[in-house]
């Protein structure tokens, strides 16, 4: 198997458990890295990727954070793109009425209202702590700064969730991406990047999609299986998502990913 570059979701693919990779993945990402980029692709925040990196041995990569709105070589910012102010503000309107948090994410920078169970997972998780203050506060600060959002994740129950998310798709389908992770959490970002879309601002003059593997699980990661030269899907993913993948792993609890590299990719 010929490729040049593999590209990686983390949470529920990579990761073998909930917050890291196993010895063996670390052990195969290891044997290829001096042949292949390998690039994590992931819709969590730089320092919820980066202790990821370390441990696999490449710093020395870029990595596309927030579904590509954030693409970041060490400290270099290679690309970024914000959801507007303004539509963070009508989001904040829409969710505070049925009693749904936000979480809001902004390059090294995430603020929560209060802390929840949702919250709690995210901190063991992802090893990264939130700043807890209130969401219209945030919003204030963050309109004198100039800034935006590079994510949202909306945090609720599944009565409120179901009911809020064809709202969303109404008002804001034609400028941002809105998907379901789980039943309680709507995650978006702008329309206008994509995983997908990241990692083609990553290949080199002499590298196309087709030099591209590829490892995901949910409907954020189909556009990318979808494109690259072989796109895997692991086996505890959506059925969609499994439906378009070229090929099938392992799931990531088994170590999915590890295992095809290592069949697969022989150096």
């Amino acid at each position: 198997m010929d490729f040049k570059i593999l590209c990686s979701d983390l949470d529920g693919t990579l990761l073998t458990f909930k917050d890291n990779v196993s010895d063996f993945t670390i052990s195969e990402i290891k044997r290829i890295k001096d042949y292949l980029r390998i690039i994590l692709v992931s819709a969590r925040m730089p320092q919820s990727m980066t202790y990821i990196q370390k441990n696999l041995g490449i710093e020395n990569q870029p990595i596309i954070c927030y579904n590509g709105a954030l693409v970041l070589h060490g400290s270099k910012e290679l690309f970024s793109t914000y959801i507007h102010i303004d539509q963070i503000a009508s989001i904040y309107d829409m969710a505070n009425k049925v009693g749904i948090q936000l979480g809001l994410y902004s390059k090294s920078e995430w603020y929560v209202a209060i802390d929840s169970e949702r919250v709690q997972k995210e901190i063991k998780y992802t090893k990264t702590i939130p700043t807890f203050r209130d969401t219209q506060a945030t919003i204030e600060d963050w309109r004198d700064r100039k800034m935006g959002a590079h994510k949202i994740m909306l945090m609720g129950n599944k009565e409120n969730t179901d009911n809020l998310f064809p709202v969303l798709q109404e008002n804001f389908n034609q400028t941002l991406n809105l998907y379901r992770s789980n039943d309680t959490l709507i995650e978006i970002a702008p329309k206008s990047v994509s995983k997908l879309t990241a990692i083609k601002l990553l290949l080199e003059e002499h590298e196309s999609l087709n030099d591209v593997i590829a490892f995901g699980d949910n409907y954020n990661d189909m556009e990318m299986l979808q494109n690259v030269g072989r796109g895997i899907a692991v086996a505890n993913a959506r059925e969609e998502v499994k439906s378009i993948a070229r090929d099938l792993a392992l799931k990531n609890s088994e170590d999915g990913v590890a295992h095809y590299i290592k069949q697969h990719i022989l150096i």
